[in-house]
């Protein structure tokens, strides 16, 4: 009877798909993070020069 159940577990994949879209979310999130984070700066300096240029062709 125990034999039965452990087989039956083993073979049980029902929540597989769930975990592995989980952990590729999780991994995407963590590369994401990690490209944010070490283009940071440099996205910074953009952003404030676009912010400038907005400024003078507007005027401000």
């Amino acid at each position: 009877m125990k034999t039965n159940i452990l087989k039956k577990l083993q073979q049980d994949e029902s929540g597989a798909t769930a975990i592995e879209y989980g952990l590729i979310a999780a991994l995407v999130s963590v590369a994401a993070i990690g490209a944010l984070t070490a283009m940071g700066g440099s996205l910074d300096s953009m952003f404030t020069a676009v912010s400038g240029e907005l400024d003078t062709a507007v005027g401000g």
